[in-house]
């Protein structure tokens, strides 16, 4: 791959670059960032394999994932309450990493994906 050349989003090792990008972004972001680092105290180590499988399944359908993120973000939002602008957020940062690592239509689609699960979330929670 050519310096600057970016490629679609082909498999779980690029699901795995997206994420581990993402998570870095997140733990020092000034706006939501504390939510991860201080309210929920994420277990990174527990944390990112399950976002490996969760965005992997989304993407990929390997049914890999069991969990249940709305219960996770409503455990989450009882603790410090979220806001349309905490997700609004959450979905820009996921949309810059993704562009700044990838482009075609998976990544096209991951992004979409992203954005349907936070409208859902909130229509939920809020």
């Amino acid at each position: 791959m050519k310096e600057g050349q970016k490629t679609d989003i082909k498999n779980k090792q690029d699901i795995q670059i997206l994420v581990n990008a993402f998570y870095l972004r997140i733990k020092s972001d000034p706006v939501i960032g504390y939510l991860f680092t201080e309210v929920a105290m994420v277990n990174w180590e527990k944390h990112l394999p399950v976002m490996y499988d969760f965005w992997d399944n989304i993407l990929f359908h390997t049914g890999d994932f069991d969990g249940n993120p709305m219960l996770k973000h409503r455990e989450l939002n009882e603790k410090s309450t979220l806001t349309r602008a905490h997700f609004d957020h959450w979905n820009k940062l996921w949309e810059k990493t993704v562009n700044d690592l990838f482009e075609g239509e998976r990544a096209s689609e991951i992004k979409i994906r992203a954005k349907n699960i936070s409208k859902a979330m909130i229509s939920k929670m809020l």
